[in-house]
């Protein structure tokens, strides 16, 4: 995998469909992970703890374990309702054993039609591990994308991974096996195109900064804050999306944005969002379908050999 330094100046404007301005991303992360691991090193289980005395893998940690399972039995579910009740849809990620160990969730998306990608086999197994093992990276890629395909009868469209650590060949393995997009390389407000020598893959950027684990878990935001600066970031897009279309990717975890004291922050955005009328509320695959056939009116030339 390979991509230009191509600074916004040098672009072209970005003409997303019927002249919106900014295409939204809400992304719900069904993340599930091994209560232990065969290991005495400390478990990083692909996000951030909130005890902090992370322990070693094979002790059980059931003050960070279960925080995060209160995302699946309670928080979830609350963050389902509002989005509903709003008229709304969640792009969402999941890692490939929620399908089996906690298929509610994922049924729950697929029944309400919503988008749905891989994000790896389970959250505390990150590809950069096996950054210097590429037939190990190879394996759980494939086996992610097969156990997809099993529960959805679809192939994943694109990939997500733990914690967004990917290597350098977790793009060209996607793109080999018909993905159209990728979601790791967090560097812009636009989408891209990434050069694999099996074709191009769309970036379609995640965000690490517009993310419920940075403003809360890792800033201490109060609602009021997040969702002050979620608009914040939203409104500023919106305004530069004037000249070139921008992309607004909002990070959801339902351990974090699922509790009580904190949906009213995602209401009160999303009511903010919905009176804006050149919002789009996009799909991942929706884009990178649409950059696929417009990306040289965009930045020409990025097929070329380097």
């Amino acid at each position: 995998m390979d991509y230009d330094y191509v600074p916004l100046p040098a672009r072209q404007p970005l003409v997303w469909p019927n002249g919106a301005r900014v295409a939204l991303i809400l992304t719900f992360n069904l993340e599930t992970w091994d209560l232990t691991k065969d290991t005495d090193k400390p478990y990083y289980a692909g996000g951030p703890a909130i005890l902090p005395d992370v322990l070693p893998g094979n002790v059980p940690d059931f003050p960070n374990f279960t925080w995060r399972e209160y995302g699946q039995r309670v928080g979830i579910w609350r963050l389902f309702d509002l989005f509903d009740e709003l008229g709304v849809k969640a792009s969402c990620t999941t890692n490939a054993v929620t399908f089996e160990r906690r298929k509610a969730m994922t049924d729950a998306v697929l029944e309400r039609g919503w988008e749905l990608l891989t994000h790896n086999w389970e959250q505390g197994e990150l590809l950069s591990s096996f950054a210097h093992d590429p037939a190990r990276e190879r394996e759980i890629i494939l086996a992610s994308l097969r156990q997809f395909e099993t529960y959805t009868g679809r192939r994943s469209k694109g990939w997500l991974s733990s914690s967004l650590r990917g290597t350098m060949q977790t793009a060209d393995i996607l793109a080999e096996q018909g993905c159209t997009f990728y979601c790791d390389i967090m560097n812009d407000d636009q989408p891209y195109l990434l050069r694999t020598p099996n074709g191009p893959i769309v970036s379609v950027p995640y965000s690490n900064e517009i993310n419920d684990f940075t403003f809360i878990t890792r800033k201490n935001f109060t609602t009021d804050q997040f969702r002050d600066a979620l608009i914040e970031e939203l409104d500023v897009l919106y305004a530069e999306g004037a000249r070139t279309g921008r992309i607004m990717n909002v990070g959801l975890h339902p351990h974090v944005s699922g509790r009580a004291h904190r949906v009213r922050a995602l209401r009160e955005f999303i009511e903010h969002a919905k009176a804006l009328p050149g919002v789009w509320w996009a799909t991942r695959e929706e884009i990178a379908e649409w950059y696929l056939a417009n990306h040289e009116s965009h930045i020409p030339g990025q097929l070329e050999p380097r």
